[in-house]
Formats: structure tokens, sequence, C-alpha cells
């Protein structure tokens, strides 16, 4: 064994390595971003991504390994969660004169976004689990894996939904707002937070405060009205 091969099995046994280098590859991928002018391909959650799996596949460690060590980026999700509510209070007059569009809105993206995967999966044929895992892709991790477990599904695959469903609604969200011509902030942003939970949020901040917070907004209520819409949903497949 080689003294390199030595350093690495040492390394790679401490939960430290593991969350280094996914906050490693955040930083170096949000540079990027920044370098080409925060373009929508850039995405540093999906750019990161890229080198981490690399890694984990050419050293074959396996995903519990990692989590070891990514866990604790994983339980930050829920204070950063929580700390929407500060741009949101400062926009509540706002919300509440729009509250009957934002309910609207509400209801039909939610419908849509469970209706869509899960209708879509069950004309291919798959299975009851994987229909179940796909229910809550548009909700942010902790509670999309909480939504899979009761409602029947695999909460691992559900994990993977969601990280995917975010990067695309980072990337193909605000082209297709300036497609539709959709130039209002605050509708970008929920749309944006509803689709593509923290993911969407995070990128709908870089656009502008308010199209942050509403997404913020929409994060947090999708995750409560996905929570009742998709074990009746379920119901019907």
């Amino acid at each position: 064994m080689t003294d390199i091969t030595r350093l690495w099995v040492y390394l790679s046994a401490s939960p430290l390595l593991w969350l280094f280098a996914t906050l490693a590859a955040y930083v170096l991928a949000d540079r990027f971003a920044k370098m080409v002018g925060r373009h929508p391909l850039a995405n540093p959650v999906m750019v990161a991504t890229i080198p981490l799996a690399l890694l984990l596949w050419s050293t074959k460690t396996p995903y519990t390994t990692y989590f070891e060590g990514a866990q604790f980026v994983h339980f930050m999700l829920g204070p950063a969660t929580v700390a929407l509510a500060v741009p949101l209070a400062a926009e509540f007059k706002r919300v509440r004169r729009l509250a009957v569009p934002i309910l609207v809105a509400l209801f039909a993206g939610s419908l849509t976004a469970i209706f869509s995967a899960v209708g879509i999966a069950w004309l291919l044929g798959a299975p009851h689990d994987v229909l179940a895992s796909l229910a809550p892709k548009s909700v942010t991790t902790p509670i999309a894996m909480g939504i899979a477990s009761l409602i029947g599904g695999l909460p691992s695959l559900t994990a993977t939904i969601v990280v995917v469903t975010g990067i695309l609604t980072g990337v193909i969200a605000l082209p297709l707002t300036r497609l539709l011509r959709v130039h209002d902030h605050a509708a970008h942003g929920f749309a944006s937070g509803l689709a593509g939970h923290g993911i969407g949020t995070a990128r709908a901040f870089h656009d502008s405060p308010i199209a942050g917070t509403f997404a913020g907004l929409a994060l947090a209520l999708n995750g409560l009205l996905t929570a009742i819409l998709a074990p009746l949903v379920m119901r019907l497949f």
C-alpha cells in the first residue's frame, strides 16, 4: 500500500473530509457562477454535484459514508428554511394584499406538480412505491422524505428526485418566465419556490429580494399543502 493510499484511507474515515469536500465544491461552483454572470446553466448546486459525484465514484465511496459528513449541511436546511421568515416579514403587507392570487396559484401549482409527475409515471407503468416517491418532488427534501415514507414511497429515491427537480427549476425557471414575458418578480419568485423548493428559492434570491421572498413563501406553503394533498392524490392511483 502506497503512502497516498494510506493517507486516503485515513482521511476517508473522517466525516469532516466529506463536509469539507461538499463545501469546497459549492464555493468553487458559486465562484464559477459569478464569473459567467449567474447564467442559469451555471447553477452552483448542479455544477458542484459533478465533481462530488466523480470523486465518490472514483474512490468507490458509499453514499452512507459520504452522508456522515454531509449530514451537517443537510441539518442546516431546517434553520435556513425558518430564516426565510425574515424577508417575508418585511413584505407582509404586499403578501396580504395578494392573498387571493397567492392561494389560487398555490393550489394550482401544487396539484399540477403532483399530478404531472405521478400521472406520467403511472401511464408508463411505474410501481406504486415509485409513484409515491414522485408525489412530493417539489417539496423541500426533509418534508418530501417524510411525506414519501408515509404514503409508501422510498425516501432515498424521493431525495434524489427532489434535488433533480430543484436543479431543473433553477436552470429553466428564469428563461421560461422571460419567454412568457412574466416580468413581475413576485410571480417569478413564487413559481420558482413552488416548483423548485430550496434550490429554486436560492436562485430567485439572486434575481431580486422580492423574488426570493415570494419563493420562500411558496416553499413553505407548498410543503404544508403537499403533505395534505399527496395522500389524497395517491388514493386515485
